[in-house]
Formats: C-alpha cells, structure tokens, sequence
C-alpha cells in the first residue's frame, strides 16, 4: 500500500517520479545534484558549483566524522549524501519523496561502494520514520520550498535532532519585502501559495525552539544558477529531445525565465541558514 501524502508534497513526488524530470535533471545537472550552485564564474561547470555548494553547507556543520549521524531531507539522487561520506566517512540517511530518483541513488551508492555508509527512504520530511534524538545533523538543499506546511518540516527537524545538534539548510526563498503577485508564476509552477523567505524561516525556527547561529545570503547565485541551466537546455536541447518530451522542455524553460527574473529583479533571494538546538 503506498504512503498517502498531503496534496503539495503528492504533486512534487509525482513530478519527480515523471520520466521527463527524472531524465532532464540527471542529463543537465551532472548527474548527482538537483540543488542550485556556488559559482565562481558566470559560465562555470553547474556539477562543479553545485559540489561548491555542498562543501558551504558542510562548512556550518559543528563536527563531522565517522561517528556523525546526519539525516538529508529531500536528497533527491543522493549526490550530497554521497559527497559527504566519501570526505568524512559519516553515516548519512536520506529521506525523499521520489521512489525513482531513490532507485538510482541507491544503484549509484552501490557503484561508488557507499551502501554501508548511505540509507535511503522513501517517504517524506514531515513525517519521518526516526525517533526523537536520533541524529547530529539535519541537512537540506533546496527542497523545503515544496512543503506548504514549513513549520511542520522544522518541527521535525528539532525532534529528531539531539540536543545541540545542528540544523543547516539552504532554499530559494521570496525576498523579505517581496510583493507575492509578482512571484505568481512560479507559485502556480511549483503548486504553492507562497514561498520561504529569510524571516519567515528565521521566525518559525525561532518559535519551533532553535538557536539562529547564521545566515548566509547568496542571493546573486540564484540568477546565475538558473541562467546556466537555461543555457545548458538550449545547448542540449537536441539531445534532451531524443529522451524527454519537447513540451516539458519548452515549459521547463519558461520557468527557469521566472526563475531569473525574480532573482534578477530581488524578488527571490537564496541561501544557507545554521540554526542550532
């Protein structure tokens, strides 16, 4: 019997579990992420900025090693989780909506000889199937953004934190002072009334009984990013072609242009948030 879900998260495991955006984000992407980078360059490598990336938010981590137990909402390929047990040797669990993208990632945890070190569940962040106290770290990319219920992801990740535990996790997020019409498309792309913004998380984390040790704005990086995945599409897009359907392609572009244009325009900002219990 599958796992009944709320009516946003059902829509992005159907979407993820699509053949098309299952091919488009392993064939663009570089084959392990589907978080925005860090670039250091307008025209660099999207693999490259998006392991940048990982690394920033490992930064925050207060210890890491071989006996560190951290859980990863929404891991999509697992890429991350990958990433950080090859470097530290710590035990990661994954949590992620989409049976499809978990099939891969445990076939490539099974190629990189990492099965012992990664687990992957199918099922959602805001109800996850741990005790309370399980685990060092919570970590995110970019993937609370799909929940309607925010406060519920983050009261999860306070319950299933130890205490002093760290919560670290980056989202694309509407700016502080945005005005939400303007954002209206991407809303009805992503099936939400709204998005995160900085003091909407900073405010529930707050009041779920975490300790704000930091934000890092890296609003700039989310024009670039989704600017380098349009170029990327177009380049590609022959290719693509052979595999995913044309009509996905050409809405998949129509939205990364929404995507810019808020970034461009400071409606939509990015970056990576350090709360502690």
């Amino acid at each position: 019997m599958s796992k009944k879900y709320s009516n946003d998260i059902e829509v992005a495991r159907n979407y993820y579990n699509s053949s098309d955006a299952h091919t488009f984000y392993y064939m663009i992407w570089g084959g392990e992420d589907l978080h925005l980078g860090i670039y250091n360059s307008e025209d660099e490598d999207i693999y490259r900025a998006s392991r940048r990336a990982v690394d920033r938010i490992a930064s925050y981590f207060e210890k890491i090693d071989q006996n560190t137990k951290i859980i990863d909402f929404g891991g999509g390929f697992a890429g991350s989780a990958r990433h950080l047990a090859k470097k530290y040797g710590c035990h990661v669990t994954v949590i992620n909506l989409s049976e499809t993208e978990n099939k891969r990632g445990r076939k490539m945890n099974e190629e990189q000889g990492l099965s012992h070190l990664i687990d992957i569940i199918d099922g959602s962040y805001d109800d996850v199937p741990f005790e309370d106290e399980t685990f060092d770290i919570v970590f995110s990319e970019d993937a609370i953004l799909h929940s309607n219920n925010k406060e519920k992801v983050i009261s999860e990740a306070y319950r299933l934190l130890k205490p002093n535990g760290d919560f670290v996790f980056s989202d694309p997020m509407q700016t502080d002072n945005c005005d939400e019409k303007v954002l209206k498309p991407i809303y009805e792309r992503i099936n939400l009334s709204s998005l995160g913004s900085p003091a909407f998380y900073k405010e529930k984390c707050k009041q779920a009984g975490f300790k704000e040790i930091n934000f890092e704005e890296l609003d700039k990086h989310l024009a670039i990013h989704y600017s380098r995945i349009l170029a990327e599409t177009e380049k590609k897009q022959k290719e693509l072609e052979k595999y995913v359907s044309k009509e996905y392609i050409e809405n998949m572009k129509k939205g990364l242009r929404h995507w810019i244009k808020g970034g461009e325009e400071n409606n939509l900002t990015w970056g990576i948030f350090h709360f502690k219990k």
